[in-house]
C-alpha cells in the first residue's frame, strides 16, 4: 500500500464454530489521505496476553476519567498505543492491567462482563492482585504518615508537660525553675553534697559553632565538683589551640584540661578518646558525662542529669538526651533535621527508653573502673559506635536507659552544609547497623535494617504514584480527552491522592508542633541565650527532605552492608564480624570539613592544596543555592 495510507482496526465476533477461543477476525480498513479511496481486507489473529486488538464500547472511554488517566499512563510506554475514534489498538499487556484497574474501580457490571470473556481467569487474578498491591501501597503510605504524626504528638505532649511545669513553678515564685523544680535544692548546704562529675568531650576539628558550644558546657551552673576533659588525637588538630585559648580565659573559674590521646588502633578514634578521658578523670568522680563537642548545653543540664541518676543509682545505667537540629537553610541541613525527627520521639518519653544518643551519655564512673558488663572491653576491642555498643550491653544485661524531659539540646548545623556532606553523614549512620558485639545484637541490627528500609521506601512509593496520577490527569485535561472536573473526585486514583495529601498535612503539622514545643523548652531552659525561633524553618524544603532522605536511606544502608568500610573524618574503618579490624589513615582521605558542624580538620600546614577553578565551579553548581544562615 502507499505510504500515505492510515489504518483503522476493529474486531468482529464470528460464530464459535469458525474461530478458536483465542482467535478474532480483524477487518483492516485503509484509507488514502490524498485520493480518498478505501480498501478493505480481513485476516485472523491469535489473542495473546501481550498483543491484542479489541474494540471498546464508547462509554468506557467517553465518560470515564479513570480510564483516560490509565490510558494516559500507558501511552507513555515505548510500545505505542494508537486510538482512532472509538477503536483502540494496543501492543502491550501493560494496558490490560491499567484497563482492568479502571474497570474494577468503577465496578460497572456490563463492562466487567465484556472483559471477563476476553481474558483468561489466571490473568485476571494476577491483574486483581497487582491492583490490590497498588492500593495497598497508597494506604500504607498514609498509615506511615499518621503513625509518625501520632508519635510526634505524644512526644510534644511530654515536652509540653515540662514546659507547663517550669512556667507554673515560675508563677509560684521560683525564678530558677529552669535549674531545679524545687528551689530548696539550690541551697548551698545541699549543693556542696552533690557528687563529683567528670565531663569527657572527644574533639575533632574546629568549626563556626564550637566556641559557643564549649562555652555553654564549661559555664554550667552545676553546684557540685565538676571537671572537663577535652580529649584530642594530637596537638596538630585545629581544635587544640582553639580550646586552649578558651580554657585560658576561664582558668580561674573552671577545672578543665586538654588531654592528647594519640592514635587509635583497635577501635574508632572517638571511642579511643573517650576511654583515655575516663582514665584521666579524677579518682573521686562518681558520674562521667560524655558529650559531643557540637552539643549546646543548658545551664541546668548537668544538674538535671545528676539528680535523676541520684534518684535510682542502682537501676539507671545511662542517662541520655537528643539534639534539636537548627537547619541552616540548605537542603542537606533539612535532610539531617528530617532524619533526626523520627528518632526524637524515642527520646521524648520523660523516662525509660530503648534508644541512646552518643552525643550525651551520663554513666557511673565505676562501671568503667571495674569494666562492669564488659563496658570497657566492648568499646575498646573493635568498637565502632559508642552508643550502639552501650545500648546493646544495656539490653543484654537488662540495664535501664532513661531520658529526662529536659534533655533536649539546640544543635546548630553548618551554614555551608552541602548535600554531599549530608550523604556522608547518612552513610556513617547506616554503617552503624553493621557493627555488633553479640549474636542477639546482630539480629536486632538486621531487623532495624529491614524495617527501616521497608518503611522508608514504603513512605516514598505513594508520592511517586501520586505524581503519575496528577500528571496523567493534567494531560487528559490539556489534551481535551474529557472534562476532568466532572469526574475527578469520582476517580479512585485521585481520591487516593487527596487522602495522601491530607495525611501528609497532618504529619507536617505534628512535626511543626513538636519542633515548636522543643524550641519553647530550649528557650525556657537557657534564658540567657539568644532566642530560638521557628521562623527560619522552610516547610516546603522539609517536605522535599522527607522524600529525599527516605529514598536515599535504603540505598545508603545497602551500600554500607556490601562495603563493610567507612571513611569517618579522614579515617577509614574496616569491619569484620561486626568489629573494627583494620584502620587506614591517609592524607588524601581527609575531608576539608566535617559533615554536620563544618569543622576544619587541617591546620595551616596540613591543609590540602586548593582545587582548580573548574572543579570548584562544578561542585558549586552541583550544590543547592544556599539561603541565609540560621542565626541563633
Amino acid at each position: 500500500m502507499n505510504r500515505n495510507m492510515e489504518k483503522e482496526a476493529t474486531t468482529k465476533k464470528l460464530p464459535e464454530s469458525e474461530i478458536s477461543p483465542n482467535e478474532v477476525t480483524i477487518e483492516v480498513i485503509e484509507k488514502g489521505e490524498l485520493d480518498g479511496k478505501v480498501s478493505c481486507s480481513k485476516k485472523k489473529a491469535v489473542l495473546r496476553s501481550s498483543s491484542v486488538i479489541m474494540t471498546l464500547p464508547s462509554p468506557l472511554y467517553k465518560n470515564n476519567s479513570t480510564f483516560w488517566i490509565l490510558f494516559s499512563i500507558s501511552s507513555t510506554h515505548p510500545l505505542i498505543l494508537e486510538i482512532t475514534n472509538k477503536r483502540i489498538k494496543t501492543a502491550n499487556g501493560l494496558f490490560h492491567f491499567l484497563l482492568f484497574c479502571s474497570l474494577y474501580v468503577n465496578m460497572k457490571i456490563g463492562i466487567m462482563n465484556m472483559v471477563f470473556w476476553q481474558f483468561p481467569m489466571k490473568f485476571l487474578l494476577l491483574l486483581y492482585s497487582c491492583f490490590l498491591s497498588a492500593v495497598f501501597l497508597h494506604i500504607q503510605g498514609c498509615v506511615i504518615c499518621l503513625l509518625l504524626a501520632l508519635g510526634w504528638l505524644m512526644a510534644a505532649y511530654v515536652r509540653n508537660r515540662e514546659i507547663r511545669r517550669i512556667k507554673n513553678s515560675m508563677k509560684a515564685g521560683n525564678s530558677l525553675a529552669f535549674l531545679s523544680q524545687d528551689i530548696n535544692e539550690l541551697e548551698h548546704s545541699r549543693q556542696v553534697q552533690l557528687p563529683r562529675v567528670s565531663v569527657v568531650m572527644p574533639l575533632k576539628g574546629f568549626g563556626e559553632h564550637n566556641f559557643h558550644n564549649w562555652r555553654s558546657q564549661i559555664t554550667s551552673l552545676y553546684g557540685g565538683p565538676l571537671e572537663f576533659l577535652f580529649v584530642l588525637e594530637s596537638t596538630q588538630d585545629p581544635a587544640y589551640h582553639a580550646v586552649s585559648r578558651l580554657l585560658s580565659t576561664y582558668q580561674d573559674h573552671v577545672e578543665a584540661k586538654v588531654v592528647v590521646a594519640g592514635l587509635s588502633t583497635t577501635c574508632s578514634q572517638k571511642i579511643h578518646n573517650q576511654l583515655i578521658g575516663v582514665e584521666k578523670m579524677h579518682k573521686d568522680t562518681k558520674y562521667v558525662l560524655f558529650l559531643d563537642d557540637d552539643v549546646r548545653l543548658h545551664p541546668g543540664t548537668i544538674g538535671a542529669l545528676t539528680s535523676e541518676m541520684e534518684k535510682n543509682p542502682e537501676v539507671i545505667f545511662i542517662q541520655t538526651g537528643y539534639p534539636l537540629d537548627l537547619p541552616s537553610g540548605t537542603l542537606g541541613s533539612y535532610c539531617i533535621y528530617e532524619y533526626h525527627m523520627p528518632c526524637s520521639m524515642g527520646f521524648a518519653t520523660g523516662g525509660r527508653t530503648f534508644f541512646l544518643w552518643g552525643g550525651c551519655m551520663m554513666m557511673h564512673a565505676d562501671d568503667f573502673r571495674q569494666d562492669r558488663y564488659g563496658v570497657v572491653s566492648g568499646l575498646r576491642d573493635g568498637g565502632y559506635s559508642d552508643d550502639m555498643t552501650l545500648a546493646s550491653l544495656a539490653g543484654a544485661h537488662k540495664r535501664l536507659i532513661t531520658s529526662p524531659p529536659v534533655a533536649v539540646f539546640p544543635h546548630p548545623l553548618a551554614s555551608d552544609l552541602s548535600f554531599g556532606r549530608y550523604w556522608n553523614y547518612l552513610r556513617k549512620q547506616t554503617f552503624v547497623l553493621e557493627s555488633y558485639i553479640s549474636k542477639a545484637n546482630w539480629i536486632m541490627n538486621k531487623l532495624l535494617f529491614a524495617v527501616h528500609c521497608y518503611l522508608s521506601w514504603g513512605f516514598v512509593a505513594p508520592y511517586i504514584m501520586a505524581v503519575i496520577h496528577i500528571t496523567s490527569a493534567l494531560r487528559i485535561y490539556i489534551k481535551g480527552y474529557h472534562q476532568l472536573e466532572d469526574t475527578a473526585f469520582a476517580s479512585g486514583g485521585m481520591s487516593l491522592v487527596i487522602l495522601l495529601a491530607i495525611c501528609t498535612f497532618i504529619e507536617l503539622l505534628s512535626m511543626w508542633n513538636l519542633t515548636r514545643r522543643e524550641v519553647t523548652l530550649c528557650n525556657l531552659l537557657s534564658p540567657e541565650a539568644p532566642r530560638l525561633s521557628l521562623a527560619p524553618y522552610n516547610w516546603g524544603l522539609i517536605f522535599i527532605a522527607m522524600l529525599v532522605d527516605n529514598f536515599l536511606y535504603p540505598i545508603s544502608a545497602f551500600r554500607s552492608h556490601f562495603s563493610q568500610s567507612i571513611n569517618w573524618s579522614g579515617i577509614r574503618y574496616h569491619l569484620r564480624n561486626g568489629k573494627v579490624f583494620k584502620i587506614e589513615r591517609r592524607n588524601d582521605m581527609v575531608p576539608v570539613k566535617t559533615d554536620l558542624g563544618g569543622k576544619h580538620l587541617y591546620g595551616k600546614k596540613g591543609a590540602p592544596r586548593k582545587a582548580s577553578f573548574l572543579s570548584s565551579l562544578g561542585r558549586n553548581l552541583a550544590h543547592w543555592r544556599q539561603p541565609k544562615k540560621f542565626d541563633v
